[in-house]
């Protein structure tokens, strides 16, 4: 998948500026706040929404001049569910299969079987979907979308509303598609599965892409973390090389080249002024520092209750 120079225009605003991105064989994690444009861009990569300008291909495939071949390399996982509680696993497998074109009969079941085994969906295929876990109904379309053997696979949001469990049992299966040469492309707000399972990430705000590495990669610039609960605020007085970054209920967030060293400074510190300190602890730095780091306070939009709302009473 690559794109060059890629942009998107709404009524005279661009959501996405100059998108240059190349992936290929692996999973990558375009992040980015509400509104940064990760949604515009993935709409553009499958299909869904025509680029403005620049160039956009998947598998080799323009997808302004051959949808169809784009359409016929990739599949789709959007964030919405996309399953139909008023059939069974089977069904809805079976559904996708027709649509994906795959006419022969022999064919088709042994495409639905393997897809279906995969997901460890096969002893609850003929059951109604209405009775599916939230971690069985994105499992199943996983095997829709993998039905017709894509190149390349889209996720949008992958785990959002599933317990830890289920988490953990997606991103598994989402590694060994990788492991089978599957390139996918994911994006999340869970910072902490972008880290453990991303290859690559992007960071997007605001439709320019300001950061783009391996996880260790992104961290390695950064300086250790230290952490102070105290019903103090922060000292007047710090060592050389701490940096305070925030205060908030109750949490004095400090950056420091070494972190174990600066502890016992910073708690001197506190004590030389009379604060009291309930609890301390060093990190070293972690992707959500890069992101938050990179888009800056404020930066995410407000919580959208009733969609989320929704979201969850489909799944």
């Amino acid at each position: 998948m690559e794109t060059n120079g890629l942009t998107k225009v709404y009524e005279g605003s661009a959501v996405v500026k100059g998108l240059d991105l190349r992936v290929n064989g692996e999973i990558y994690g375009l992040l980015g706040p509400n509104g940064s444009g990760k949604t515009t861009t993935v709409n553009m990569l499958t299909t869904l929404v025509r680029p403005t300008s620049g160039t956009a291909s998947v598998c080799g495939h323009d997808v302004t001049k051959d949808s169809a071949g784009v359409r016929r390399s990739m599949s789709y996982v959007p964030q919405d569910m996309a399953v139909d509680i008023r059939l069974t696993g089977w069904e809805n497998v079976e559904l996708f299969a027709k649509l994906y074109g795959i006419k022969d009969k022999t064919e088709r079941r042994e495409r639905i079987e393997y897809v279906l085994d995969i997901m460890n969906l096969t002893d609850r295929a003929g059951d109604m979907t209405k009775k599916y876990s939230g971690g069985m109904r994105r499992r199943l379309e996983l095997a829709q979308a993998l039905v017709h053997r894509p190149e390349v696979l889209f996720l949008d949001e992958p785990t959002v509303g599933l317990d830890v469990t289920s988490r953990r049992s997606i991103w598994e299966y989402i590694t060994k598609l990788r492991g089978s040469g599957m390139t996918i492309f994911v994006t999340t707000h869970q910072m902490d599965e972008a880290e453990r399972y991303c290859d690559r990430v992007g960071i997007l705000k605001k439709g320019v892409l300001l950061n783009e590495g391996t996880p260790g990669e992104l961290t390695s610039g950064l300086e250790d973390v230290v952490i102070v609960r105290t019903d103090s605020g922060l000292p007047r007085n710090l060592p050389d090389g701490v940096t305070p970054v925030k205060l908030e209920n109750g949490e004095a967030v400090f950056s420091a080249s070494d972190g174990a060293d600066s502890l016992d400074a910073i708690l001197d510190s506190y004590k030389a002024e009379g604060g009291k300190v309930f609890s301390a602890s060093v990190r070293g730095p972690t992707l959500e520092d890069v992101y938050m780091q990179a888009i800056g306070p404020g930066e995410e939009a407000p919580f959208d209750e009733d969609r989320f709302r929704n979201m969850m009473r489909r799944r």
